[in-house]
């Protein structure tokens, strides 16, 4: 069993330890007054604003304790300091051609707890990634999607 940690960029952490001050800050504060403020209201079991405030009362202190566990079990990579070239690892800006449709779409290789496909960070043990590694600018590769086999070329690759 390989105890290595789980990778994280720099900006990845940084985005974390950002909603983490504000989870643990400004959001703690204002649902200790929403649940103070309900609980004024009287009868507890009955009060459906009191209920709500400590169940994301809940859903903050557990995503607190989830974040805390990621940025203190992840290794961070600074990407920028990477000596790769063009060959894609980790923390990689890839930009892909669609060889089908002519579209184009950029991605970055990031750690699974900072993945967001709305933002194009796609996590490093998801099967496009994978299908990354190791190839450089000018490759071409198939990939199979859940929609069928997908052809892309890598037109870039860049590490900041």
């Amino acid at each position: 069993m390989s105890s290595t940690r789980p990778p994280m960029t720099q900006k990845g952490a940084d985005r974390l330890r950002t909603e983490l001050e504000h989870l643990k800050g400004p959001k703690r504060q204002a649902i200790i007054a929403a649940v103070a403020e309900a609980r004024a209201h009287g009868d507890l079991k009955e009060n459906a604003e009191y209920h709500a405030a400590r169940e994301e009362h809940g859903f903050n202190e557990g995503r607190i304790a989830e974040l805390e566990a990621a940025l203190s079990n992840s290794e961070v990579i600074d990407t920028e300091r990477l000596a790769v070239g063009s060959r894609i690892v980790f923390g990689a800006i890839v930009e892909l051609v669609d060889l089908d449709s002519e579209a184009e779409v950029t991605y970055q290789i990031v750690g699974d707890v900072e993945a967001d496909i709305k933002k194009n960070l796609i996590a490093v043990s998801s099967p496009i990634a994978r299908a990354l590694i190791g190839k450089s600018e000018g490759d071409e590769f198939d990939f199979t999607a859940p929609n069928g086999v997908k052809s892309y070329e890598i037109k870039g690759v860049r590490y900041s």
